[in-house]
């Protein structure tokens, strides 16, 4: 689906994620990172499959508690978006659960910590939930304060569970580069995380 910035509240109820994606077309908003569009259309409903590019792709997470806060990313392994005409379609991401880090923490124990917590039964149980998946279900357009922007219906699957989410997304195209950003805000507790 998009650029990203992922938020991921480790306070007990709410987790945020923001999601924003590069999407390949054109130069995938990569810099230094040129490449032609991946887009194939088909011929009877001329819907056009836009792909990422994993390279140029990341999660941002932000995670947040009473004494502070922590942030790093996660990758992406695969995703694309499907539009028909203007309007998105479908989508779907996977994100690489064992690839999180943290990037705050600078003291490598403490980091060290963390980021097996994080990875942990616990948490994300990575071990045995080695990706997590958006899959976008439906979207409507509606008029954004910056660019066209889509109410979006998807399922997020993490550590086997699925779980309905609803969020706005900018999605816009801009010097051959395809790029959206969502900031999405869930309770980690209806999927298991601790």
């Amino acid at each position: 689906m998009f650029k990203t910035t992922e938020k991921l509240n480790l306070s007990r109820v709410a987790t945020a994620f923001a999601v924003a994606l590069p999407l390949l077309a054109g130069s995938a908003f990569a810099e230094k990172k040129e490449s032609k569009p991946k887009a194939a259309k088909s011929a009877k409903s001329k819907d056009e499959k836009i792909s990422f590019d994993p390279a140029a792709s990341v999660v941002k997470w932000e995670g947040k508690k009473v004494t502070g806060q922590h942030d790093g990313t996660i990758g992406i392994k695969k995703g694309e978006v499907t539009f028909a005409g203007k309007e998105l379609k479908s989508g779907e991401v996977e994100l690489d659960m064992n690839s999180i880090v943290d990037v705050d923490l600078k003291d490598a124990e403490y980091n060290k910590k963390l980021i097996t917590h994080l990875k942990s039964e616990d948490f994300f149980d990575v071990a045995k939930f080695p990706t997590a998946v958006l899959k976008i279900k439906n979207s409507k357009s509606v008029e954004g304060l910056v660019g066209p922007t889509f109410e979006i219906t998807a399922d997020l699957t993490i550590k086997g569970k699925t779980n309905e989410i609803k969020f706005p997304a900018v999605i816009q195209t801009k010097d051959g580069k395809t790029t959206a950003t969502a900031n999405i805000a869930i309770d980690r507790t209806k999927w298991d995380i601790k």
